[in-house]
């Protein structure tokens, strides 16, 4: 999930009332008029006690545009966070002390953003089980891809081994032609007994769903 903001907007000598969002790859508002700010065009940011500015387009100055979204006191830490964005491990909440199943082993994960992930996994320093997950590690992060229907039934074989503070990331394929789509996946986890509670972008083939175990039955599974 990115940040949102009622605000007011300024571009171009125009002057709009608003929705400001700060997505993973865009920066976007919404009012009278609409403007989308990909991340990786933004040439200047720069904030200070009340509004956060932006420069992006083409390297040529008549080509540039700038767009001032005045953010109060939010300013500054939009700007650091257009300046320093989460790693793709800061979003899936990988950290150094995490211990990390890789379900279905090399095989599954022979994929080219797949073997990507597995380098930053290592990387990072996160521990990496060599067999399935078994109910006692702490701070464990399960990723599962889910390419065919038939992986559906890992989740539920997976759900067993969260404890109250783990994550199962689901990985599907994107577009129309995918075999397993959202709502299959969801479908499966709810009925293994798990929630939903974030959706990310994995690569440019895969988003990534997360799911918990519910709070109203994590006592039943400390210890």
């Amino acid at each position: 999930m990115g940040r949102e903001a009622a605000c007011r907007a300024r571009l171009d000598g125009k002057r709009a009332r608003g929705k400001a969002l700060l997505e993973t790859s865009e920066l976007v508002f919404r009012g009278d008029f609409r403007v989308v700010v990909p991340l990786r065009e933004i040439a200047a940011v720069e904030a200070d006690a009340s509004d956060l500015t932006v420069t992006w387009g083409a390297l040529d100055a008549k080509k540039k545009q700038t767009l001032v979204l005045e953010l109060g006191q939010h300013a500054r830490s939009w700007a650091e966070r257009i300046r320093n964005p989460p790693s793709r491990l800061d979003k899936l909440g990988v950290k150094a002390t995490s211990t990390v199943a890789l379900i279905g082993g090399k095989r599954a994960f022979a994929g080219a953003d797949l073997r990507a992930f597995v380098d930053e996994l290592n990387e990072r320093g996160a521990t990496i089980l060599k067999g399935a997950p078994t109910g006692h590690e702490t701070d464990l992060v399960v990723f599962l891809p889910v390419e065919e229907r038939a992986s559906l039934a890992q989740i539920a074989q997976q759900a067993g081994a969260l404890r109250s503070g783990g994550a199962l990331w689901t990985l599907r394929l994107k577009g129309a032609g995918a075999a397993v789509g959202e709502g299959d996946v969801r479908s499966a986890a709810r009925a293994a007994g798990l929630a939903d509670v974030k959706v990310a972008a994995f690569s440019k083939a895969r988003t990534a769903d997360k799911f918990v175990v519910p709070v109203a039955a994590r006592g039943a599974r400390r210890g």
